[in-house]
């Protein structure tokens, strides 16, 4: 358990159905990974299943989709850590009134010490060229680029967590002359984070270009192919670590410059996996 002189373990991962997840090996990966606060994607289930899922020991939101059993963000705060006091406010709301964000947008503010520090679970759209999907992801990743500013203005210890369903860079996709053209990896996706964390060749590329804010991943990582965090179920993707590496912690200035370590918790082998995706840990000295 994290200490009062640890750092504040924050975990992320679309579970691909919370459900299936825990039926799969989940529960004993949470026991041992000491997460204080931990965001969900893709939960696929009533807040009860959660509740009981996760147990007492956890502080839990959820927001579910319009359409049951279908996407689906939470956060879960250990209500054991003495790193942090559990959630005071949160929100759902992202874009204009007439758009549905359900289960795809959660926001709440976590007391660490004397600094507030706001966590948003978010799922972003997948997407499929010249359909609607794709109208609906473009909808949400500008919603998405109107509230990121108003998320610093609230606390500068800022983070975005969560399945963006963008790779931003050739470095994140393995087979990325495949994908120029399918949802995922379209140019005009990738623009969007341009002007998240700066295009690549900026000199101040994810070092406050572009509205400012931190791909922790990368800026950890370095200039690597990877570290992917999804891999299809098709052939030997994961075999091959042919992946993307499409979820990510984007976090504000001021939060990023305390990271002090970043893992993909990638399963040992194909049948240890319990999603398609592996968690995203990221340790804050906050």
């Amino acid at each position: 358990m994290s200490s009062a002189s640890s750092p504040l373990r924050i975990a992320s991962v679309n579970v691909n159905g919370v459900r299936a997840a825990f039926r799969n090996g989940m529960g004993p990966w949470l026991a041992e990974r000491e997460v204080d606060i931990l965001a969900l994607q893709e939960v696929r289930a009533e807040t009860s299943h959660l509740t009981e899922l996760l147990g007492d020991e956890w502080d839990i939101l959820h927001d579910a989709a319009t359409a049951k059993g279908r996407a689906g963000v939470a956060l879960a705060s250990r209500r054991s850590s003495d790193r942090h006091r559990g959630a005071e406010i949160h929100r759902v709301e992202l874009g204009a009134v007439d758009f549905d964000s359900a289960g795809r947008w959660l926001e709440a503010d976590y007391r660490v010490g004397d600094k507030i520090v706001t966590v948003v679970s978010t799922y972003v759209h997948s997407g499929e060229v010249g359909t609607p999907k794709q109208v609906e992801k473009y909808k949400f990743l500008d919603a998405m680029q109107e509230r990121l500013p108003q998320l610093e203005a609230h606390s500068k210890y800022a983070l975005v967590l969560g399945d963006l369903n963008v790779g931003h860079r050739t470095l994140d996709i393995k087979n990325w002359k495949g994908n120029v053209k399918k949802a995922g990896f379209l140019p005009e996706e990738r623009a969007y984070f341009d002007r998240f964390i700066g295009a690549e060749g900026d000199p101040d590329y994810n070092n406050g270009a572009g509205l400012g804010w931190v791909d922790v991943g990368r800026k950890w990582a370095g200039e690597v192919e990877g570290p992917y965090s999804w891999w299809s179920n098709r052939g030997q993707a994961f075999d091959n670590d042919t992946g993307w590496r499409i979820d990510y912690h984007l976090a504000s200035p001021a939060l990023a410059a305390t990271v002090v370590n970043y893992t993909i918790d990638r399963a040992p082998s194909y049948d240890k996996r319990w999603s398609d995706h592996a968690p995203v840990v990221v340790d804050y000295a906050i």
